[in-house]
């Protein structure tokens, strides 16, 4: 489930936010918030995104860097939320 998880939003984050970029260089450590990669508009598009894809809801406090600050983070806070 968590490898699912990351391949889906490794994905997305690739297609949307970095398009031509190197898949090897984004990894679940990346920092995606403190390294420049999404900006707040970006980090509400991937918010939207997780939502939508796993049919879940995040609290205001979750959409933030020390949920969503890299792949492994973002695996985690969907995982913490499924049933």
């Amino acid at each position: 489930m968590a490898d699912d998880i990351q391949k889906t939003v490794k994905e997305y984050i690739l297609k949307e936010f970095l398009p031509g970029e190197d898949p090897e260089e984004l990894t679940e450590t990346t920092p995606l918030i403190t390294g420049g990669i999404l900006d707040s508009i970006a980090t509400l598009k991937l918010v939207a995104f997780i939502e939508e894809r796993y049919a879940l809801t995040l609290a205001a406090h979750e959409a933030d860097v020390e949920y969503l600050d890299t792949i492994a983070d973002i695996t985690h806070l969907i995982l913490s939320k499924k049933p």
